[in-house]
């Protein structure tokens, strides 16, 4: 998919252009859509504006490297029009181009240049507008049994060069991948905006006796081959610790799943649970007593 925020093919420069060669690129273009040359035209309009703010951001050293370091997305994820245009004089561009310095807006409010002062947005919005800082990122171990019941854990992360110590409460459900959000307690941002979030991104440990996928969980349980001709009973472990009775039904192949409804790990909200399989694993000797083989000879002459 075409990135339509990118700066150096909105320009037609390479990433390495120098200032002059981008101011070069953004005059010729400006002369070309600028509303009092292309008079009625919206097209042209939104490609003008498009244009002046590639300009704006890659003709600032600083802005130039945040969009660099954070790509297109990132930069418009972290950065407002207020920010982009800020202390940015169109009054001096405008008329340095042959544009005589008068304003042009958009026509629906989201947009204007306001010629012959700094920036074309007012001061006090821009400040409320100023990107935030940077959001960090622990992954935080649990086991299965955290994930199940919730657990308050005591984390230690680098924040500006010094460990933090936090207590977070871990709500129950959150398997792996999962992200608690703490508001404030990332990255203190350059430009005066808010700090960051920290985000606790759980990792599910591995369990002794629980395969986890999601919500679900998954358990081996071993049976002889005579079982699973005849049929049988097995006993499965659940999370809360207690022992429940499977019934396995004669016939029963090997590695058949058996589904036991809402016994896996909860969701983070509501009451909805996973589930836990039962996988049943068939036990076929390599070796056979002479007693066994003799028995297994007149199953296979009565036909099985």
């Amino acid at each position: 998919m075409a990135d339509n925020n990118d700066y150096y093919k909105i320009l037609g420069v390479d990433k390495n252009a120098g200032s002059a060669d981008i101011k070069k690129a953004y005059r010729k273009l400006a002369m070309k859509y600028h509303p009092d040359h292309a008079k009625g035209d919206k097209s042209a309009e939104e490609k003008f504006k498009k244009l002046s703010e590639a300009y704006a951001v890659l003709s600032d050293e600083e802005k130039r490297k945040q969009y660099d370091t954070y790509g297109s997305t990132g930069f418009q994820q972290r950065f407002s029009q207020e920010d982009i245009f800020r202390n940015f004089d169109f009054g001096d561009i405008f008329r340095e181009f042959g544009f005589g310095g008068r304003g042009f807006s958009t026509g629906d409010g989201g947009f204007r240049f306001t010629f012959g002062g700094g920036s074309p947005f007012g001061g006090r919005r821009a400040q409320q507008s100023a990107p935030k800082g940077s959001d960090l990122v622990y992954e935080l171990p649990l086991t299965v049994k955290e994930v199940a019941t919730g657990a308050t854990k005591n984390i230690t992360y680098q924040h500006q060069g010094r460990s933090q110590n936090i207590n977070v409460k871990i709500p129950q459900g959150m398997i792996t991948g999962k992200k608690l959000r703490l508001a404030g307690k990332g990255e203190p941002s350059s430009y005066g905006g808010p700090a960051g979030d920290l985000y606790i991104k759980s990792v599910v440990l591995e369990d002794p006796q629980f395969k986890v996928d999601g919500h679900d969980l998954f358990i081996n349980r071993e049976i002889k081959l005579t079982q699973a001709v005849l049929g049988t009973h097995v006993s499965v472990p659940t999370l809360d610790g207690k022992e429940m009775t499977l019934k396995i039904p004669p016939g029963t192949r090997h590695k058949t799943k058996m589904r036991l409804s809402n016994l896996g790990l909860p969701h983070m909200k509501g009451n909805a649970h996973g589930d836990l399989y039962v996988v049943v694993h068939v036990n076929i000797p390599r070796n056979l007593s002479a007693e066994q083989k003799k028995l297994m000879l007149q199953l296979a002459d009565a036909g099985l």
